[in-house]
């Protein structure tokens, strides 16, 4: 087992031979290490970069604690657990509701969600996964998970009708990407339509007259910019339901790694919560956007049969690099809105329909009046955005919809159970 800076070289270190894989603690020579951890930054990309581009936070900021969380996180998972964290779209419902707040209030309540992460990464490390189950029955977490996206419906809309036809094409390009292309393109269908959408809008005069200057202006090198975190309690709140999708993300990596490398991992869920926490808290407490396990590298693993934990390294390393070049942050943030609402509309959607994923996965039954009711409340909670005040403190849609139904639940099942008519019941 190699120690977190040294990997044994697998085979010759040029060739996988057929039906071999190369192991997380192995690694091909360096030239080849170094072209796939390329694969995983391309892979990480476009979806790392949205979220900030969509909340208004620092792109370069957020790439840097990207790239930092990932180093940590292959750390503290002795690198047994190849991943890239990059940016959790499940944070971009309660960012954007605290944006008109700033960065600050933002940046508080990631550093507060990481906390909460890092928490129950202790508990599950010295409890077992089998907590997490008890509390969150996939009934409630697929609810949640659904209305987290679903939520956001409001704003995908408004801005696809600011310019309808460049929302248009973009969401035409990415639909097309997604079902028609193979391999990196379909997995890289946001960034190519995003490109498209904004080459489109150049071209028809879409773009904000002040982009160019603003990327002239921008330096080549320089400091990303920090904010201190400040905390406001409702914006917190909103948040803090996010934590479900985060659980959820990082023990399904868990599981595919695991399935993948055909090693039993675990007993890594509670490292892996915990790591997760840690960059995301630390990501908050310098203006970046929280974090996550990313479905997108897996892919690229998938494809190269290559787990090794030295890529991902390489990936780390070259997105903390990028996060010194201010004029990249610059021509992001030239994005119009058009072109986000047509990566919205379906970045937003699919995130609703992890949670009805989650349902059909885990084969939740909604004759049962307990899952059928409950569910029924808390989407339609988040969907329309219940706003209400208690003690002077602003609770929205997400949060009233994600503690009703983890309170809730519960409450519902044991009374279902209690009256003799849901003994049998499949939940």
């Amino acid at each position: 087992m190699s120690n977190i800076f040294g990997w044994s070289v697998h085979g010759d270190g040029k060739k996988i031979a057929p039906g071999a894989v190369v192991a997380p603690e192995e690694r091909l020579n360096w030239p080849r290490t170094i072209g796939i951890g390329m694969q995983h930054v391309v892979a990480m990309f476009g979806a790392t970069l949205l979220v900030p581009t969509l909340t208004g936070f620092p792109v370069n900021t957020t790439l840097l604690f990207s790239g930092i969380g990932t180093i940590l996180f292959l750390a503290i998972t002795r690198n047994r657990l190849p991943s890239y964290l990059g940016s959790s779209f499940a944070f971009i419902a309660p960012l954007s509701a605290s944006q008109a707040q700033g960065i600050g209030v933002q940046a508080g309540a990631v550093l507060c969600t990481g906390l909460a992460l890092v928490v129950i990464g202790l508990i599950v490390k010295a409890a077992g996964k089998r907590v997490i189950d008890a509390v969150m029955p996939p009934a409630v977490t697929g609810a949640i998970v659904a209305l987290i996206g679903l939520n956001l419906a409001p704003n995908a809309a408004a801005n696809f009708s600011s310019q309808p036809l460049v929302a248009a094409v973009t969401l035409v390009v990415i639909l097309l990407a997604t079902v028609a292309g193979r391999g990196m393109v379909s997995r890289l269908s946001i960034l190519i339509g995003v490109v498209v959408g904004w080459a489109f809008a150049a071209l028809t005069g879409n773009l904000d007259p002040s982009a160019g200057e603003s990327i002239r202006e921008a330096a080549w090198v320089g400091l990303p910019q920090f904010h201190a975190p400040e905390f406001n309690l409702s914006a917190i709140a909103v948040a803090l339901p996010v934590l479900v999708v985060l659980i959820a993300e990082n023990v399904g990596h868990v599981k595919a790694v695991s399935e993948m490398t055909n090693r039993d991992l675990d007993d890594l869920a509670g490292d892996a919560l915990f790591a997760d926490g840690l960059a995301t808290s630390l990501a908050g407490g310098f203006g970046g956007s929280g974090t996550t396990t990313y479905a997108e590298n897996i892919g690229v693993m998938a494809a190269t049969r290559v787990y090794s934990t030295a890529a991902y390294f390489v990936a780390a390393l070259t997105a903390i690099a990028l996060a010194f070049i201010p004029k990249f942050g610059a021509l992001i943030f030239t994005i119009p809105t058009g072109v986000l609402g047509g990566a919205t509309l379906v970045l937003y959607g699919l995130i609703g329909m992890l949670g009805v994923r989650i349902w059909m996965d885990n084969k939740v039954n909604f004759n049962n009046p307990v899952n059928l009711t409950a569910a029924a409340v808390a989407l339609i909670a988040g969907i329309g955005n219940l706003t209400l005040d208690v003690f002077g403190v602003t609770l929205e849609g997400i949060a009233w919809g994600s503690v009703g139904i983890i309170i809730g639940y519960p409450i519902m099942k044991r009374l279902y159970d209690h009256v003799g008519e849901g003994q049998n019941a499949k939940y």
